[in-house]
């Protein structure tokens, strides 16, 4: 069965590069969630005044990889008390976030939630929300990473081997 979750990681690139070397994401595509204007553009979110997270749609396949894994990586992938900044980038479309679309997925999103909580002696700052809208960004946004292999990251190099080698758990 295909599911869908939405994680704002910082930067969209390397986070959609992170996810995509996971055993049992069947797709990828970066785009901008949980703002308040219609058809947004990069250029637009980008001045911080549209409200939108640069996010990864990811999409998996629940029988190979379950979305406590998925979380899992994903807190191995941000600072999660980093509010507003991951790595070099700041600005409010760098905040981190997970968006759900399906509500039954909440109470695994809650329990990870809570479990990396535990990590820290500061608050995380993670949104966690139900999805009220997500717009692909542009084409030259998409496999980023994958066109431009010298291109920006903010994420380390090792933690993309370390997603391919990571042996996903089912839920």
């Amino acid at each position: 069965m295909i599911k869908d979750i939405y994680l704002a990681g910082g930067c969209f690139w390397g986070a959609e590069h992170f996810f995509r070397q996971i055993d049992g994401v069947v797709s990828t595509e970066v785009g901008f969630a949980n703002g308040h204007t219609a058809n947004p553009s990069y250029k637009e979110v980008y001045t911080d005044t549209t409200g939108y997270a640069e996010t990864v749609h990811v999409r998996y396949d629940r029988e190979r990889v379950g979305l406590r894994f998925l979380l899992k990586m994903f807190f191995k992938a941000i600072d999660p008390t980093s509010l507003n900044k991951q790595g070099e980038d700041e600005g409010t479309r760098y905040r981190t976030g997970i968006y759900y679309s399906d509500p039954a997925d909440l109470e695994t999103i809650r329990t990870v939630f809570a479990q990396e909580q535990a990590k820290y002696d500061k608050p995380l700052v993670v949104e966690v929300e139900a999805l009220r809208n997500f717009y692909k960004a542009e084409e030259y946004h998409q496999d980023y990473l994958e066109k431009n292999p010298d291109g920006y990251c903010h994420l380390p190099l090792e933690l993309f081997r370390f997603a391919r080698e990571a042996r996903p758990e089912t839920d």
